[in-house]
């Protein structure tokens, strides 16, 4: 049987990636982007995959419960995967209205209207369905000095962008305890890699330094994050969907905790091998401290043993080769940040509480 892929907001940053993954290691399979084409959400981002007759897309918002009706009844979706969402810290301190109507009211629509189609798929079609809804490990707030976060952690979400996940997440398991909907949700740490939206840290400074521009770091650079891939977070994922047990949280991450000075020092010192200054200096010069934003949480870590132990999951790509593979991916794609950047955003600061 064709396993049918139905991938909210998938012309994103993960989405794209998870997208791209599908088509090229589950041959025969296919595809359904559906987003709704937000500042984050650019159709550059899936342009090869759309070139494929395996990748259809549905331009609609996961709020517009009939386009969701609708786009399930047309592809028949075995595998429904929740990205869809707001998901910059500092945008939802600057308008966190947004995030409430698109990750709390959105995750909602889509799993009620997934509760309708599953009732009346057939048994085997049943048997397959998944609803894989994804979320940040940032709704268990923040870590002192020592421990990591694991999958029974309380919630305890610091800011509007996580506090709005966590209220998602609730719904998602809510939904399968009341309705018996088959989900699996996971909390992933910070994703770099490809197409992230030039908002995010290695992408904002990345651009800056090849621009000479300041190279921003929150406060003193101090607050810690465990990084992951993309291209791995999109393998845990697919095999979350065809192991993960119903009903079920997994963490993902990999272990590779950095402070937020590591990692643009990290950048700093891949872009002075791979592009070097005509003058001959480092890029780190260009550092520059700012004020930090409100409630920035000083640290997350992720225990991934339960996905290891479950799903028989566990990260390929190492920091190093992964930091150096996006990179050089940004150097060998400026048309496409040029295209992103030509748009509303321009790697102003935001997130400091202004309407």
């Amino acid at each position: 049987m064709t396993t049918s892929y139905f991938v909210t907001g998938g012309a994103g940053f993960i989405g794209a990636n998870l997208v791209h993954h599908i088509l090229e290691t589950r041959p025969g399979s296919k595809v359904v982007v559906y987003d709704a084409l937000t500042y984050a959400g650019n159709l550059d981002n899936i342009e090869d995959a759309l070139g494929s007759d395996r990748c259809d897309f549905v331009k609609a918002n996961i709020c517009d419960r009939d386009a969701i009706t609708a786009a399930f009844e047309k592809h028949r979706p075995s595998v429904i995967y929740n990205l869809a969402a707001e998901s910059h810290v500092d945008r939802s301190i600057d308008g966190p209205a947004a995030f409430v109507q698109t990750n709390i009211v959105g995750t909602f629509e889509m799993l009620d209207c997934a509760r309708n189609y599953y009732a009346g798929l057939d048994q085997d079609a049943a048997a397959d369905f998944r609803f894989v809804h994804v979320s940040t490990d940032e709704v268990y707030g923040s870590l002192g000095a020592d421990g990591l976060f694991h999958e029974t952690t309380p919630y305890a979400p610091n800011s509007p962008y996580a506090a709005s996940k966590a209220a998602a997440d609730h719904l998602v398991r809510a939904y399968h305890h009341t309705y018996g909907l088959p989900v699996v949700t996971t909390n992933c740490s910070n994703n770099y890699g490809p197409y992230q939206f030039p908002e995010k840290l290695i992408p904002v400074v990345l651009l800056n330094a090849l621009e000479g521009k300041a190279l921003p770091v929150y406060g003193d650079g101090s607050n810690i994050r465990d990084w992951l891939y993309v291209r791995d977070h999109t393998e845990a994922l697919l095999l979350a969907a065809e192991r993960g047990r119903l009903g079920e949280t997994y963490n993902i991450g990999a272990s590779e905790e950095r402070t937020t000075l590591q990692m643009v020092h990290t950048i700093c010192d891949i872009v002075d091998q791979l592009r070097p200054r005509s003058d001959g200096t480092s890029y780190r010069e260009l550092i520059t401290f700012v004020t930090d934003r409100p409630g920035h949480d000083r640290r997350y870590a992720i225990d991934a043993t339960k996905i290891g132990r479950e799903v028989s999951w566990s990260p390929s790509v190492s920091f190093v080769e992964g930091m150096t593979k996006t990179i050089q991916w940004y150097l060998d794609n400026q048309s496409w940040c040029k295209r992103i950047t030509e748009g509303s955003y321009r790697r102003e600061r935001i997130g400091l509480g202004g309407s």
